[in-house]
């Protein structure tokens, strides 16, 4: 599998290392009490068909990037840097 980096262009996948569901940037606010955080932390969805993830461009520029992909195909449908989409410019 090819990963496009923002940085770097396309890249082998194994340059990459996986980091979990890029839905981690929606964190709960501190108020929200232990509940909200057991949630966070502990129950993730497995959906299949898009989604977006967070890897790690680790042997590469070392940038975070989101990865959006079909799970079910695992086609490469977008990347950007992490940064970009938290700022909320994605």
């Amino acid at each position: 599998m090819r990963i496009p980096c923002p940085n770097c262009g396309d890249r082998d996948s194994r340059e990459f290392h996986y980091r979990g569901s890029a839905e981690l940037f929606h964190r709960p606010a501190g108020a929200s009490g232990q509940p909200a955080f057991v949630e966070y932390v502990y129950f993730r969805d497995n959906p299949a068909g898009r989604h977006r993830d967070l890897w790690l461009h680790e042997t590469g520029c070392r940038s975070w990037i989101v990865v959006e992909r079909d799970t079910t195909t695992h086609e490469i449908l977008s990347s950007a840097l992490a940064v970009d989409v938290a700022r909320g410019a994605q």
